[in-house]
């Protein structure tokens, strides 16, 4: 599983550059944030990550839970974002659009 841990000073881009390449490569994404500042970036790189994978025909989404971890022998809450993968369909045809002039006369 890639756990991504994210603080206040990871570049979002970075972030979400890995979570890109880790759904491009069907790996489970989930990432760490321990604090506002962390939990901020986290977020901003899962926006960045859905416009590098819709026009791959993929979509992200994401639910947040709490976790306790233990850093130093210390006990802290970080918040854990689970990210989802979702498979685009392909548009369907569109019927023409009709004015309606013309739809008048075709009754």
């Amino acid at each position: 599983m890639g756990l991504l841990k994210v603080s206040s000073k990871s570049s979002p881009a970075s972030v979400a550059g890995a979570i890109a390449g880790l759904v491009k490569d069907n790996e489970p994404v989930m990432l760490q944030c321990i604090g506002a500042g962390a939990v901020n970036q986290g977020i901003k790189a899962i926006a960045i990550a859905r416009g590098f994978l819709i026009p791959c025909g993929l979509d992200i989404t994401c639910a947040p839970t709490f976790s306790d971890i233990e850093i130093a022998g210390e006990s802290r809450t970080a918040i854990k974002i689970a990210v989802y993968v979702h498979t685009l369909s392909a548009p369907e045809a569109q019927a023409p659009a009709v004015s309606p002039t013309e739809y008048d006369e075709v009754l």
